[in-house]
């Protein structure tokens, strides 16, 4: 015990301050302190107490049987009925059911008073024996001796986590007895104190060591219990890591998509199946691009305190970017799936203030009910009603449908098939002449590529375009059109120019312009006979990267025309920046031109623009004479439409072109 004080004492040396803690020897036979002790002591000795007062009532009924004749009545009468009294209340007292339901700072004086009351009613009960013993013969004495000895040393024992109570018991009992029996004449008394005293000093002794296991036990289940709580608090911190996301306070992309995971099981059980809700910001990027990154985590945040106030919102997450999921209420039915969709997407049209600036948004939302499918599909289905709501418009709401599952069916075929064909096998290129509105002559041919998913049906560009964007094979697509369009159709070796259309991924993608350098100069074609054409969305996604790119196709030969003009986001002042030889007027607006002044009065400012700027004006889609009239009248001179010549093959397009050149010289 002294070693063990020393070393304390020496580490709280070591670390340069008083080790405040250290306790003096008799320390040891106090209880510690603290409501964790208070408790524990306390639902310890609430298993013991009751027993050992039971056993001081039994022993004091067998010492009044005993001495029933021996002793006068009187004598023997206050032990059973008051001290027996007394140790049945306290046994009582201290059930363990009664000790559970008392509060701390009472068990605290219970502890407190017990040790001196135990000591007190030991002092009485030893005097009543003591008063007892002297009426008894030997025999009688003996039996006082035995039960005495039997009592206080279960008492000791019984008070392992009480030792300060076991030791004032010892002395309160030993002090009058010892005299008592030393005294008596008895013929063994010495034997019998010193069997008494030395036996009750080792129990002591072991009752300290039972103290000091029994703290050191404590301690230990007091620190695994702050360690626990420690590591339950650190697990709750991670879970919370793990599945808020920290910039909406919304559920991350991996807990939103393990709830729709639960959800779809349960509805695997009967339960009502609940509806996906897939919202995708409009002008989101233009936020970002235009105010910073700050002004686009305050939208973000707008957004879910939003989703979050929403009734029959179930749950909400960001699965990325600007894109969020919602799982709605089961209890909906389609028009109130819509309603409630609708509902989201008019909350989220409320402008948002940030740093004085109002930024203003929109969301496009898709709605699909979870029907028992994977997450993925069900994902995949939400995914395709947004991407129709937001070819609508911004902000609309579209609910998916049975028609829509099975387009989504065809799609997912088409896609396999695409995905697994020989794009060499699958396609064929037709050509539209394009023709000079003065003479008459066809100046070149623009490639339209078709595919086949079945050798029947041929598919338009708009149709399978995004298979390739989503399949990776944009850059195979480009690469073959180009060497086919090349191979069947010369159309250099008449003079006239061929056109090529590139996705926005061509545009943008590393190494294009020297891959179809070299197609090129393998069918020993001249560059600048091949024009590309390229849409406003391939400089949409980075203007410089994408200017940069069509300077690179200028360096080796070719000519840029601009695709689709007036139907994108280009400003007519942008265009003089680009590395441009050619403005394509979208056909959208060669439909209006005989009808709608306002497309009449931006067709010519283009056409101005174009003269100004040294490049040729084309206009595309000319279904009729009346539009032919108007665009010729507006200065146009180079068109293309069916009205003047529809896509055909090769071998008819250059038969058309030998003729239209006999014909002009004739």
């Amino acid at each position: 015990m002294f070693t063990g004080l020393r070393s304390l004492v020496a580490r709280g040396r070591r670390f340069g301050r008083p080790l405040r803690n250290a306790r003096p020897f008799s320390s040891s036979w106090q209880q510690r302190e603290g409501d964790n002790f208070t408790l524990a002591y306390a639902r310890s000795l609430s298993h013991r107490l009751p027993l050992l007062y039971l056993v001081v009532v039994f022993d004091m009924l067998l010492v009044a049987f005993r001495f029933r004749h021996i002793a006068p009545g009187w004598l023997i009468a206050p032990g059973p009925i008051f001290l027996g009294g007394f140790a049945l209340w306290r046994a009582y007292y201290w059930r363990p059911a009664a000790v559970e339901r008392r509060a701390t700072a009472v068990l605290r004086r219970d502890l407190a008073s017990m040790s001196w009351l135990g000591a007190f009613a030991s002092f009485l009960f030893a005097l009543w024996g003591m008063a007892l013993y002297v009426h008894g013969d030997w025999e009688a004495q003996s039996f006082i001796h035995y039960i005495f000895a039997v009592t206080l040393f279960s008492g000791i024992l019984g008070l392992g986590h009480s030792p300060m109570t076991a030791l004032r018991i010892a002395i309160a009992t030993t002090i009058p007895t010892t005299g008592q029996i030393l005294f008596s004449g008895h013929p063994n008394a010495v034997m019998v104190v010193l069997v008494q005293v030395v036996v009750t000093t080792l129990l002591l002794l072991i009752t300290n060591g039972h103290h000091r296991d029994f703290v050191r036990l404590e301690l230990s289940r007091q620190q695994l219990t702050r360690r626990e709580r420690e590591a339950a608090r650190l697990a709750q911190e991670n879970l919370l890591q793990a599945t808020i996301d920290p910039l909406t306070g919304g559920l991350n992309r991996r807990a939103i998509l393990d709830r729709l995971a639960e959800d779809i099981e349960r509805s695997g059980r009967g339960v009502q199946r609940a509806w996906l809700a897939l919202i995708d910001l409009d002008g989101f990027k233009h936020i970002n691009d235009t105010y910073g990154h700050a002004a686009g985590d305050a939208v973000l945040q707008a957004v879910a305190n939003r989703l979050g106030g929403m009734e029959r919102v179930r749950c909400f997450g960001r699965l990325g970017g600007d894109e969020f999921a919602v799982v709605l209420d089961p209890s909906l039915d389609h028009a109130a799936a819509f309603a409630i969709g609708t509902a989201l997407s008019d909350s989220l049209r409320a402008p948002v203030l940030h740093g004085g600036a109002v930024l203003r948004f929109s969301g496009s939302i898709g709605v699909h009910r979870m029907d028992g499918r994977s997450v993925s599909d069900c994902l995949e289905r939400a995914d395709a009603a947004l991407y129709k709501a937001k070819e609508l418009s911004d902000g609309a709401v579209v609910v998916f449908s049975p028609d829509d599952e099975a387009e989504l069916q065809d799609r997912a075929a088409i896609t396999r098939l695409f995905n697994e064909s020989n794009l060499a096998d699958r396609l064929k290129l037709v050509y539209q002449p394009i023709l000079d509105a003065e003479s008459g002559g066809v100046i070149g041919l623009e490639a339209f590529v078709r595919w086949s998913p079945d050798g029947e049906r041929w598919l338009a560009p708009g149709q399978f375009m995004s298979l390739a964007e989503a399949t990776g094979r944009t850059g195979e697509l480009t690469r073959t059109v180009m060497a086919r369009a090349l191979a069947e159709c010369p159309a250099w070796k008449y003079g006239r120019w061929l056109a090529i259309n590139l996705s926005p991924r061509d545009v943008m993608r590393t190494g294009t312009a020297e891959a179809l350098a070299r197609l090129v100069e393998d069918h020993g074609a001249p560059p600048h006979s091949i024009i590309l054409e390229v849409t406003e969305r391939a400089l949409l996604e980075d203007p410089k990267r994408a200017e940069a790119q069509l300077l690179a196709f200028r360096a080796r030969g070719f000519r840029i025309a601009l695709d689709d003009f007036g139907a994108g986001w280009s400003s007519l002042n942008q265009v003089h920046s680009l590395p441009l030889d050619m403005i394509k007027i979208d056909q959208e607006l060669s439909r209006a031109l005989a009808t709608d002044p306002g497309a009449r009065s931006l067709v010519g400012t283009i056409v101005s623009l174009a003269w100004q700027l040294g490049i040729d004006c084309t206009i595309e889609g000319v279904e009729d004479e009346a539009q032919a009239s108007t665009a010729r009248a507006l200065g146009i001179r180079l068109m293309q439409g069916y009205h003047l010549g529809r896509p055909q093959p090769a071998a008819e397009a250059l038969a058309l072109i030998a003729d239209n050149a006999l014909s002009l010289r004739a």
